[in-house]
């Protein structure tokens, strides 16, 4: 049963590590570039109100500065545009030196002087994404912070009405936390552009305060959607490098076809295309370059300040951060074209390839279309001419050799890598006689031209996916063998987060030429998290094909965009990828394998009280612990729970007991969940669930045995400090002075901080399991034996001879193999014990460290989520130190309690997926009964 244990977990660690290993690592080297200040950056502090500074000691306003900037605004006499950085979870006010630098250089080059006057927070580096009751004290703070920027230019004739915020991290969610301030007027703030901010739900909900926080900015952007539409808001995910914060979590909770809300990941943005980790998604050159010159667009020429119309602003950054044409959207013009009869060439043929010359020259090609149009549905057309302006016109106009009046086309030009391309729907140009290519190069720059008339039907394909239960041993591929500039196969049936594949891209030309690279595009129809792969010809591509959202009704599946050489060769291949699959169910899912951990230990706990129940011993650690993974037991219920919900009988029930709704994981689509923030429950998670279970039980399984090596370390390194002791009541407390310990405990739970009292309980209990050990390893030495194992059947349990003779010599501790077994007994016990207890202490560990990193300003910890379960968590283990195997075999309680864990279980999957610090509250229901046998 042991090895079979030891074998099956190893199995399943192994798979862990695989999905872990993919998670941490499985992604594309960091491309972006880093960012570099010229000068030495100042943070100079702008002094607040004295009712301010003493309300939020730990925090504090500054102006970034460097070089002569810096020394022109020692005063504070401001002059530019105000742009506010927020910092995120842990993160320091000098994150904004990169925004800072590059606003800085940017506007060297600018004329009229115009530039930005960047301010920053510090938020003393807080742990908010984790500790939930700074949340809103920080909101507050920056209402105050905002409000002294704008008292900086009071001097000016037209001062700034409002300022632009960048929020990293937590530092987005608490921007847009500012709206729900009753005394906050909306105007002061018009744009917040967020970066890795997860807003649909926190990543792991340790405490109520953080629920809270989130329901309440929620139903304020969503219910008064209408109030906030001068507020546009940008949200830009870091992509499969930030596993810290998925990029489905960055989606903005909005109504269908909000017009100022935009959500994109990082590898989407034009000129960017890089993915980015939770940190460097601050200084990566590319987006910081995109954000700065998005702010320069921005300005009102005439205010020298940000605009206020919610039109430009959203054109703006649609512009640089959705779709980078030519000239700003609206600004269209009607062009009159030179007449140059040498310079203008007659395309007869489907397919145009031309290279400009070394010398400089007018040149110009002209597509009839009155002969496509019934043929063709598109034009394509691409140039690595990569200076933005007017390259495609539709000829209005013409005479015989030239077009006199021609329309700009260029508008819907979109920028790749290598090159930009623009693709024409021929029904649309109805007004337009020919299509007009210009291939000028005045400057005598060398570049190349491709245009191609296309039918999308014969361009496109449509491959299914294979299963992702295929584990890559099934192939899905396809061959392209027309000749065509654009490719578009439809990958069916996917559009599942935990899908992932190999996406492999074989190309062959048969005349080896110099040739424009080859763009692969992942198309993402209903998000925009597209991404980019450049290769050269000849070459075999691995595209990773995974997602960072579903789709919600599984109508279309994603696209794959080949844009390739004439005359080539495709072979697209498509199978799963196990390990990528294992890291996307642990990108989206993790929060549920503390939450299966902590089940796996309650389980155990209740298979050692019902073999002390019916043995009067206690099993090994290590066999309750295996035995603790009973999906059948636990998954079953609480599906049968999701099923009778749907029932409307059962939901009357259901409210009428008033329980709460049943917990699921933030939804994976954008914009899920309902306006009252109640999560959708999604079916696949619930299917995935026993996976879950199954490396949540590898965790506790590792976790309990890494748990009994250490206290055999670490009593090892204590024993000689202690005497040598041979009694089964090593490191108990009397009465008195668990009444005094315990009430100590509660008043400095009450006084700091309420983890602080239960950590200080847990490591009294501790010592008693060490006492234990210690105590073990003596006897063992004393009577010369051998470790010796007892005969033990499948389940655990000693034999019926083991058991009389341990009945034999309970009482008084002998010198004896009974007094040895008896010690064994309740070191097993005290092991399960001591795991269970474990979790609690890691769930409130960030509100402790909180309350160590603001000692300084606070003795106190303000909110205190451990306050409320602090005082019986306390009783509890302060009791459980006295706990013994004969204690509890003789209480009138141990059946009833021994039946507690199953339904506690079921309960805590049932409440806890979203809400993680229920498990507290479960656990601590299950330690109640044990501690309630050592007493009575």
């Amino acid at each position: 049963m042991k090895l079979a244990a030891v074998a099956f977990y190893g199995f399943a660690l192994g798979l862990l590590a695989v999905g872990l290993r993919e998670l941490l690592t499985g992604f594309e080297e960091n491309r972006c570039s880093m960012t570099y200040m010229f000068e030495y950056p100042e943070y100079r502090r702008v002094a607040l109100a004295r009712r301010v500074a003493r309300l939020y000691p730990a925090y504090g306003l500054y102006l970034y500065g460097e070089g002569l900037y810096a020394q022109e605004t020692r005063a504070l006499k401001l002059t530019g545009a105000p742009v506010l950085f927020l910092p995120g979870n842990a993160g320091s006010h000098k994150q904004a030196r990169s925004l800072g630098s590059v606003a800085l250089r940017k506007a060297e080059n600018v004329e009229g002087g115009l530039h930005f006057n960047v301010f920053t927070v510090d938020f003393n580096e807080e742990l908010v994404a984790l500790y939930g009751g700074s949340l809103l004290r920080q909101t507050h703070f920056l209402h105050e912070s905002i409000k002294a920027i704008l008292r900086l230019y009071k001097h000016l004739k037209t001062p700034p009405q409002s300022v632009v915020l960048v929020g990293h991290s937590m530092g987005g969610v608490v921007a847009r936390a500012l709206f729900t301030l009753p005394r906050f007027n909306t105007n002061l703030v018009d744009l917040i552009i967020t970066q890795a901010s997860p807003h649909l739900a926190p990543v792991l909900a340790l405490d109520p305060y953080l629920l809270d926080f989130y329901s309440a900015v929620r139903q304020k952007w969503v219910n008064q959607a209408k109030k906030l539409r001068n507020v546009t808001v940008l949200s830009v995910g870091g992509g499969y490098r930030d596993y810290q914060v998925r990029s489905g979590l960055t989606s903005l909770p909005c109504t269908p076809g909000e017009p100022n809300k935009l959500s994109l990941v990082a590898t989407a943005v034009p000129r960017t295309w890089v993915s980015t980790d939770h940190l460097s998604i601050v200084w990566c050159k590319e987006l910081v370059l995109a954000t700065v010159r998005a702010f320069f667009d921005l300005i009102d020429p005439e205010t020298r300040q940000f605009t206020v119309n919610p039109k430009k602003k959203m054109a703006v950054l649609n512009h640089h951060f959705i779709r980078h044409p030519v000239r700003m959207l609206g600004e269209t013009e009607d062009l009159s074209i030179s007449d140059f009869p040498e310079a203008w060439s007659e395309v007869n043929t489907l397919r145009l390839a031309y290279s400009t010359p070394k010398e400089g020259q007018v040149k110009y090609f002209r597509f009839a279309l009155s002969s496509r149009r019934k043929a063709y549905s598109h034009f394509y057309c691409r140039s690595n001419n990569m200076e933005m302006t007017s390259w495609v016109y539709g000829c209005v106009h013409k005479n015989s050799s030239s077009c006199v009046h021609a329309e700009d086309l260029s508008t819907e030009t979109e920028l790749l890598p290598p090159y930009k391309i623009l693709i024409l729907t021929v029904s649309e140009l109805s007004s337009v006689t020919h299509l007009v290519v210009s291939a000028s190069n005045l400057n005598g720059k060398q570049f190349s031209v491709e245009c191609e008339w296309q039918r999308q039907e014969s361009q496109t394909l449509s491959v299914p996916v294979p299963h992702v239960l295929s584990f890559g041993l099934a192939v899905s591929d396809v061959s392209l063998n027309l000749s065509g500039l654009l490719h578009t196969i439809k990958l069916q049936h996917f559009h599942q987060v935990y899908q992932a594949f190999r996406i492999t891209v074989a190309s062959q030309c048969k005349v080896n030429k110099d040739r424009l690279p080859n763009v692969y595009r992942i198309h993402v129809p209903w998000f925009r998290e597209d991404s980019l792969t450049t290769v050269s010809m000849p070459s075999v591509t691995e595209i990773s094909g995974m997602l960072h959202t579903s789709r919600p009704d599984n109508a279309s599946g994603v696209l794959l965009q080949l844009h390739t050489a004439p005359n080539c060769q495709y072979k697209v291949s498509v199978r799963t990828s196990l390990p990528r699959v294992l890291g996307q169910i642990l990108r989206v899912c993790g929060p549920m394998v503390p939450v299966y951990t902590a089940v796996t230990l309650l389980q155990a706990c209740g298979g050692q009280l019902s073999s002390i129940l019916k043995f009067r011993r206690a099993a090994d650690m290590s066999l309750v612990v295996a035995k603790g993974l009973q999906p059948h037991k636990v998954n079953l219920p609480v599906y049968l729970l999701h099923i009778l919900l749907g029932c409307n009988l059962f939901q009357d029930v259901w409210s009428f007991l008033y329980l709460p709704p049943m917990d699921a994981l933030p939804p994976t689509h954008p914009d899920g969940g309902s306006p009252e923030g109640v999560p959708l429950v999604e079916e696949w998670p619930l299917l995935l669930s026993p996976l879950l279970y199954i490396l949540g039980a590898t965790v506790a399984y590792w976790a309990s045995t890494l748990l009994r090596l250490l206290m055999r370390l670490i009593s090892l390194i204590l024993a000689p400090l202690h005497r040598p002791s041979v009694s089964r009541d090593c490191g108990t407390l009397q009465l008195r002075t668990q009444l005094l310990v315990t009430l100590c405990l509660i008043v400095l739970g009450g006084v700091s901080c309420g983890a602080l009292a239960i950590f200080a309980a847990f490591l009294l209990h501790l010592y008693r399991l060490l006492r234990l050990q210690m105590t073990e390893r003596s006897l063992s030495h004393m009577l010369n034996l051998a470790p010796e194992k007892d005969r033990t059947a499948e389940n655990g349990t000693v034999d019926s001879k083991s058991l009389h003779k341990s009945k034999a010599c309970n009482g008084a501790p002998l010198l004896s193999e009974c007094a040895l077994k008896e010690v064994r007994d309740d070191l097993q016990l005290h092991l399960c014990l001591s795991a269970l207890s474990t979790l609690p202490v890691m769930l409130i560990a960030p509100s402790l460290i909180h309350w160590i990193r603001n000692l300084r300003y606070s003795t106190q910890l303000d909110p205190d989520p451990c306050w409320p379960i602090s005082v019986p968590l306390i009783i509890v283990y302060i009791l459980l130190i006295n706990c013994n195997t004969l204690k509890i075999s003789n209480s009138k309680l141990l059946p009833l309690t021994s039946c507690l864990p199953l339904p506690l279980s079921i309960a805590m999957v049932t409440f806890s997926p979203l809400h993680l610090y229920r498990v507290t509250h479960f656990l601590l229901a299950a330690l109640v009964p044990v501690a309630l046998c050592c007493v009575l």
